[in-house]
């Protein structure tokens, strides 16, 4: 079978890369190193803003919000064009995909007149006050509390591995507004100032990256925000979740299958590699066994997504993209591990330099691309939480 679009998609998909080819910021600033998803460096600025200028930002939305109405389709090939290049829209994914998207949605139209220009052109960015300590998954169990004194919420609470806290303008923050009502209910959404007094954040030291730190645990103490800043209806931000997390995996599982070919293309580039004393990966059946059921494993979960990715396109609901989410994330977990421990002491070798894309980014030791494939295995859901979706939305089993 040879899957194809129509020329009308594919001179979109030429246009788009031509555009690409003759304007990507050069690769020495590409691989400078952000402080986090919410330090939008100068280089990225200029990169977004002429993005946006060109109508290749949102491509899905008018001219006016940085886009040209493309097609559904359209907006497919152009994910899959950047993915396939490794060229980020911006260095605010979070402000960008989940939280500007959420403002067109349910925002007053002084609050997009306020925000959303500005995060498309880069000039303010974002952190997400989702998760709590006692509210990860389960965010329903949030605790952070707003009350409403005349014309200003009072905040009081915490957020913990809230991505880009300590350099963000401002958080899109989910706060319980009417502690007595149900669970899922007396959720309110607030646009939250990080420079406000009564806000610290705590950056999160990890392991896998000794000198940028994203994830931060943040405080909010008596902190004061307008009424105003109440984004969709009091007590109703639930829905707001929703939306915001279908924004976020909307397109998704096109850079992570994107993502899981550079990874098979890296491990079989590492198993051709000569190691000390001539020997070489390749040689050993059980591994080259190994790669070719996880190219089997790729390619299936890249041919489910774009069943689902057809129904979403038709308006129809699409349950694949939670056994994406799942069944890839534990791909490159998995893979990552099994390169690894073929290699032995070579696999922690931070020098290594077997990509075959020669962007010293892919270059990461093999062990360390195991450490940080957990965090896929986490964020917007975990597998455990995905099983449910499954098995609950998907295979109709009970609840118990």
């Amino acid at each position: 079978m040879r899957l194809h679009y129509d020329e009308e998609t594919e001179a979109f998909r030429s246009e788009l890369r031509a555009f690409l080819l003759a304007n990507l910021p050069p690769a020495e600033e590409r691989d400078e190193p952000v402080r986090s998803s919410a330090h939008i460096p100068e280089w990225a600025r200029r990169w977004q803003r002429l993005l946006f200028d060109s109508g290749w930002l949102v491509p899905g939305w008018p001219p006016e919000l940085g886009g040209r109405n493309a097609t559904a389709v359209q907006q497919m090939v152009y994910h899959e064009e950047l993915a396939r290049l490794g060229v980020p829209r911006s260095c605010n994914p979070q402000g960008l995909s989940i939280i500007i998207p959420s403002i067109v949605d349910y925002g007053t139209e002084e609050q997009k007149q306020r925000y959303v220009l500005p995060t498309l052109r880069a000039e303010i960015s974002w952190c997400l006050g989702m998760s709590e300590p006692n509210a990860g998954s389960d965010l329903a169990g949030l605790r952070t509390r707003a009350e409403l004194h005349g014309d200003r919420f009072v905040v009081n609470g915490q957020k913990v591995w809230t991505s880009g806290a300590h350099d963000a303008d401002y958080c899109f923050c989910f706060v319980r507004t009417d502690p007595a009502a149900a669970k899922h209910a007396g959720i309110s959404v607030l646009v939250v100032d990080m420079e406000s007094p009564g806000i610290e954040t705590r950056p999160i030291a990890e392991l896998t990256d000794r000198d940028h730190a994203d994830f931060n645990e943040v405080f909010f103490s008596d902190v004061e925000v307008p009424v105003e800043n109440l984004v969709g209806e009091l007590h109703h931000g639930w829905a707001i979740a929703g939306g915001s997390l279908a924004h976020e995996r909307g397109m998704l599982w096109i850079s992570e299958s994107m993502g899981l070919e550079k990874l098979l293309e890296r491990a079989v580039a590492t198993a051709r590699a000569p190691l000390p004393g001539g020997r070489r990966l390749a040689d050993d059946p059980a591994l080259r066994d190994t790669i070719a059921r996880a190219y089997v494993q790729a390619q299936a979960l890249k041919l489910l997504g774009y069943r689902g990715f057809a129904k979403f396109a038709k308006g129809a609901a699409s349950p694949e993209h939670s056994v994406l989410k799942l069944l890839g994330s534990e791909l490159r977990r998995g893979l990552a591990l099994d390169m690894g421990e073929a290699l032995g002491p070579e696999g922690l070798d931070m020098d290594r330099d077997d990509a075959p894309s020669g962007n010293r980014r892919d270059d990461t030791a093999w062990f360390l691309l195991w450490m940080q494939s957990f965090s896929n295995t986490i964020a917007g859901g975990t597998s455990e939480i995905q099983r449910n979706i499954v098995a609950e939305r998907v295979l109709g089993l009970p609840r118990r």
